[in-house]
């Protein structure tokens, strides 16, 4: 191909784009219509559509083709967290609180003070954390049907930490992940620094297409699975034990590492076992405290098959050494009172009032939620362009989110993520019915 050629349709169209003369939301022609039109190989014109996309103009969106983006929505809309200013309703990111953990917190930290062994917490801590405290997590995860000896539980600074070195210690750069079409966007970005190739799995109604996950492992080196069967995120889903069972089937078949990611697990009521349970031998399970307590208490766990314990801990001595000591003191404090089980419970409740909330208000529309979860994945229709939603929700002072930080295909699908969890009852109603009069009104 003719690198200036190729280089000058990427530039024409960018210029286009930024000035106006192909506004947010046009639909561009398909990859064949271009090369037709511009009179450019095929390959030319896709490769010239790849730029675009990578330099935030274009987007491509499943069955429906390439559309100029908003260029004028702010970053954060994707990975990173945006500040959101002072007045704006944050449906973007999750941190529920429930009335009175401030006065917790303060009673915590006076018991804490009082505490006998307090100039410990000055000091470095084992890498994996202290031995008492790696079989007080080992026993809160009995509440979660996984019952696993201390020694097999590193305490990490946060399940993205845990995440983070759980990759690090167990996949080369290069290597093949078998993930969902739709994840968590912190473990894409995991993914990124460490450049692995995320392999998509299509989704079903209710969880992953297995039969599509055996083809990937037949056609391809996959090396690692990362699920989340207990309460997914963005689509809510809990995989029963039949469905565990048979991706254990594939994975041990095919010799796959499992990443299970169970962050948001305690919102489901009695789910099957987890795969660690099921397959301790290949699973390295993850969570933490984040959701269940607060998003500042950077405290999370990491069970692993006994070979593989070595190596994490060594990814947690190069990355932070150990969770800080007082972190890991006040989570153990709460887990040893049977703070951190009231509010979780606490916690599906208050998600099962906002669900009830936001199926009143958004009766009618498409969109996907467990009962029980501080989320909904919210389909638009056909006419209506996510990313300029997005903007006009801003500017009337909502935070939402886009699918494109969630997806791991090529083509993006046509919906937005609510986070129900961070804004009090009042501004919850309030925001879903914006959500809802923008949908209905649109006309950009």
């Amino acid at each position: 191909m003719s690198r200036a050629r190729y280089k000058s349709l990427v530039d024409a169209l960018a210029a286009e784009i930024r000035s106006g003369t192909l506004p947010p939301g046009t639909r561009l022609p398909t990859h064949r219509q271009l090369a037709a039109e511009k009179g450019v190989a095929l390959v030319t014109a896709s490769k010239a559509y790849a730029e675009l996309e990578a330099m935030g103009l274009v987007s491509g969106e499943t069955g429906r083709g390439t559309f100029v983006r908003e260029t004028a929505l702010p970053p954060g809309h994707g990975i990173d967290q945006p500040a959101v200013s002072a007045g704006t309703l944050d449906l973007n990111f999750n941190s529920p609180s429930i009335p009175g953990q401030t006065d917790l917190l303060r009673s915590a930290l006076r018991q804490l003070a009082a505490a006998g062994d307090l100039e410990a917490l000055l000091h470095y801590q084992p890498h994996a954390g202290r031995r008492h405290e790696r079989a007080m997590m080992a026993n809160h995860l009995e509440y979660r049907g996984l019952t696993v000896p201390a020694d097999q539980l590193l305490i990490v600074s946060g399940a993205q930490h845990g995440l983070a070195t759980t990759v690090t210690a167990l996949l080369n750069p290069g290597d093949l992940v078998a993930t969902d079409a739709l994840i968590y966007p912190g473990f894409k970005a995991v993914a990124e620094l460490q450049r692995l190739e995320l392999c998509p799995i299509p989704a079903l109604a209710d969880g992953p297409n297995l039969e599509a996950l055996e083809r990937l492992c037949r056609e391809r080196p996959i090396k690692a699975l990362y699920a989340m069967p207990t309460l997914h995120n963005p689509l809510g889903w809990v995989l029963d034990r039949a469905q565990r069972q048979r991706l254990i089937e594939i994975a041990r078949r095919h010799e796959l590492i499992i990443i299970e990611d169970a962050a948001y697990a305690f919102h489901a009521i009695d789910p099957p076992p987890p795969l660690a349970a099921l397959a301790p031998e290949r699973t390295v399970y993850v969570s933490g405290l984040s959701k269940s307590i607060a998003t500042g208490l950077r405290v999370g766990f990491v069970v692993a098959p006994d070979p593989w314990v070595t190596k994490i801990e060594r990814s947690i001595r190069a990355t932070t050494w150990n969770t800080p000591g007082l972190m890991t003191a006040l989570a153990c404090q709460w887990i040893r009172d049977g703070s951190v089980l009231r509010l979780e419970a606490q916690k599906r409740e208050d998600a099962a009032k906002r669900q009830i909330l936001a199926r009143k208000l958004l009766a009618g529309l498409d969109y996907i939620s467990h009962p029980n979860a501080y989320f909904i994945w919210l389909k638009l229709p056909e006419e209506v362009r996510a990313d300029q939603l997005v903007m006009a929700l801003l500017q009337a002072n909502i935070s939402v989110s886009t699918a494109e930080p969630f997806a791991t295909t090529e083509h993006v699908p046509h919906a937005i993520r609510l986070a129900l969890g961070s804004v009090d009852a009042d501004e919850l109603e309030s925001a879903l019915w914006q959500v809802r009069k923008t949908i209905e009104h649109y006309d950009y």
